[in-house]
């Protein structure tokens, strides 16, 4: 089975839950992305994206996605919802080896995360408008990013893990899930 993945999607998409999950199934290690990420910045995710601004954690998130990426290893990487944003992160992500999205409706995310203040692209006066907006700038991109799209929108988290388990088992190894993108000079 391959053992490397990166699991991609809206936040409060399940990537988190089912990222520790298919981890803890396939015997590798589970790595955050956001946190790591607040593990280099000193700081909560939301801290840092109120004084430094979007662009600054962008940077940031790009740099910690392509050192996770040329790590050689197992691992299944849960991402940021953002990530996908930058044509350098979703070819990142590929080398992290299959990418699989976890496609959840606006609606199905809402209920998932209406009362989560960490989220700061979420802070806004309508969060369910702010989501479809989201929702309809990133779907084409986490598509782009994919081998795989997985509904998550009823299925428990012990159903997703097997769907994604038996995905992995059928799937053909991904290209250089386990070589830096470059050779050392």
């Amino acid at each position: 089975m391959q053992t490397r993945c990166a699991l991609v999607g809206m936040p409060g998409s399940g990537k988190s839950t089912v990222g520790r999950q298919l981890a803890r199934r396939m015997g590798v290690p589970f790595v955050d992305l956001d946190h790591r990420l607040e593990q280099v910045l000193g700081s909560s995710i939301r801290t840092f994206f109120d004084r430094h601004g979007e662009e600054a954690f962008r940077d940031e998130e790009t740099s910690v996605l392509a050192e996770l990426a040329d790590q050689p290893g197992p691992m299944v990487l849960s991402t940021g919802g953002g990530v996908v944003l930058r044509a350098a992160n979703r070819d990142a992500l590929r080398r992290c080896g299959h990418v699989l999205y976890l496609r959840a409706s606006p609606d199905e995310i809402y209920k998932r995360v209406k009362h989560d203040q960490a989220r700061p692209l979420l802070q806004v006066a309508n969060p369910m408008e702010r989501l479809r907006e989201l929702y309809t700038q990133r779907d084409p991109l986490y598509r782009e990013a994919a081998q795989f799209v997985i509904e998550t929108g009823r299925p428990t988290v012990n159903t997703l893990v097997n769907m994604i388990v038996m995905q992995l088992d059928m799937a053909p190894a991904a290209p250089a899930a386990d070589t830096p993108a470059t050779a050392p000079t």
